[in-house]
């Protein structure tokens, strides 16, 4: 295997590292959540958990990244102590991103394609009804043919990228379209923000309303926010961590850390100053959930002056957020095989490309000829079920392992950590984050993966609510055994001699 590959500038690793954090998640669900949750009061315990959970397992996942110079797929086992079982966890992070591109290519060719529709002019006219909108949302979910090829199109075109090289193509591609992506979402917030009617959307998205947050309960207020900030930068399965893997040791990571946070969430509050304003501009609930995209949106272009135009960069913002993280994630899912097995960039590229093809057609299949097929449930999918194990397990699991391996004396610790993250000039990593870090962090991450659980299984019968909370327990407790497992054995040991 050849020397790894380096990004060649500062800018390139944080364009693509947040090109990778910011996604659907951003500029999709955000705004929705905005909508549900009361607008500005929820944005600002928003950017609170972001600052005191994403901040610190991100600035963990890089180190680790940078530590070992490997994707995760190899990065525990070259920084574990001898004799642990932490290079386990690869397979948790192996799967999580071959899970979420198995939805997340789909739902990318989505964007494309409602880009094309809305420059073909499909959604104008006087006459185009809500419910019209609707049922060609649902045509395209009930042809298999037209999403499995805007998926092929999206996988070919990404693969490809990485195929020129993390210098030459992930690098320097993504930086092209993260600039665009820049560019479009300015100028569509500035469209926004003049349509008539917008400044009540504008007062509901920056003036904080506590009356909201007790209509809804502080509780599901404060349990959302949570949410959305730990989810938002896809921190658990490696996909960051990779990019650690080609940074040089010539800036401390605290501050870089900090950059790519302010670039996701400039962007998440950036979509949500497009949509918001313009729900109210026409006198539409902002709540409207995930149809809120495809549906509610649509039907809004239509009735705006240019809106043939403002939809298509509309949906080719979401595109480029949303091709931006399947680039990064691909790379990862390259590298994987590069360092277990040594094969070529070539050679993985075409192989995993090969196999993403394949992996990506149940999801397009749940919608149409398996939709019979509900795995969590009357109404759910094979989509949701990839979801669900993706953001519901692998992403708080993943990051609990991180932290635990971080911060405890079982694993590469504290001591390597911060080192690693100070290594270089720039800000320094708070050292006085060490107590919260190794037990206050891990408790809510813990509280996050289990509420997320009961969140979703509580409509259910009480004995299949307890089976799945029973599941995602053990599921808990065996990434407990993986990290401290090693630490009974040794005692075991060293009493019998």
């Amino acid at each position: 295997m050849g020397e790894r590959e380096k990004f060649s500038s500062r800018i390139g690793f944080i364009l693509v590292s947040a090109g990778c954090a910011i996604g659907l998640g951003n500029v999709w669900k955000f705004p929705y959540m905005c909508g549900q949750y009361g607008g500005a009061a929820f944005i600002l315990i928003y950017l609170i958990f972001l600052a005191i959970m994403g901040f610190p397992i991100l600035a963990c996942e890089f180190s680790v990244g940078r530590a070992s110079q490997r994707s995760v797929a190899v990065s525990f086992t070259v920084l574990e102590p001898a004799g642990s079982r932490w290079h386990h966890f690869k397979y948790f992070g192996m799967a999580g991103n071959y899970l979420l591109m198995m939805f997340y290519t789909t739902v990318a060719g989505w964007m494309l394609y409602y880009c094309c529709r809305c420059a073909a002019g499909e959604f104008t006219g006087p006459s185009l009804t809500a419910a019209e909108t609707a049922e060609k949302f649902n045509e395209m979910l009930a042809s298999p043919g037209i999403m499995t090829f805007w998926m092929v199109l999206v996988v070919v075109l990404a693969f490809g990228i990485c195929l020129l090289g993390m210098r030459r193509g992930v690098e320097k591609i993504t930086k092209i379209m993260m600039c665009c992506l820049l560019v479009l979402i300015a100028a569509l917030a500035v469209h926004s923000l003049f349509l008539p009617g917008a400044e009540k959307g504008i007062a509901f998205y920056l003036v904080p309303d506590f009356d909201a947050i007790r209509q809804q309960g502080i509780g599901n207020v404060v349990f959302g926010a949570m949410s959305q900030a730990f989810f938002t930068l896809s921190i658990g399965i490696g996909a960051m961590a990779i990019f650690g893997s080609y940074l040089d040791k010539s800036r401390s990571l605290t501050g870089e850390t900090t950059q790519i946070i302010l670039l996701d969430t400039f962007v998440a509050l950036m979509a949500g100053l497009i949509i918001i304003p313009a729900c109210f501009s026409f006198a539409i609930e902002p709540d409207a959930g995930p149809s809120l995209i495809f549906i509610t949106l649509p039907n809004i272009f239509h009735q705006m002056a240019g809106g043939r135009i403002w939809g298509s960069l509309f949906f080719l913002f979401m595109f480029f957020a949303a091709l931006s993280t399947v680039i990064a994630v691909f790379e990862n899912i390259t590298a994987f095989a590069m360092d277990l097995r040594g094969w070529s960039r070539k050679k993985s590229v075409l192989i995993n490309g090969a196999a993403m093809l394949v992996l990506s057609v149940p999801c397009i299949l749940g919608f149409n000829l398996l939709s019979g097929f509900m795995p969590l449930g009357q109404g759910t999918n094979i989509m949701d079920l990839e979801d669900f194990l993706v953001s519901n397990n692998l992403l708080p699991l993943g990051s609990l392992a991180y932290l635990l391996f971080c911060t405890s004396r079982a694993g590469w610790g504290w001591k390597s950590f911060l080192e690693e993250v100070n290594l270089g000039s720039g800000v320094k990593f708070p050292r006085k984050l060490r107590y919260y870090m190794t037990y206050v962090l891990p408790v809510l991450i813990a509280v996050i993966y289990l509420k997320g659980y009961w969140d979703f299984f509580t409509q259910k019968d009480p004995a299949h609510l307890a089976l799945w909370m029973v599941f995602a327990v053990l599921l808990l407790l065996l990434v407990v055994w993986f990290a401290f497992g090693h630490l009974l054995k040794k005692k075991q040991a060293d009493q019998k001699n």
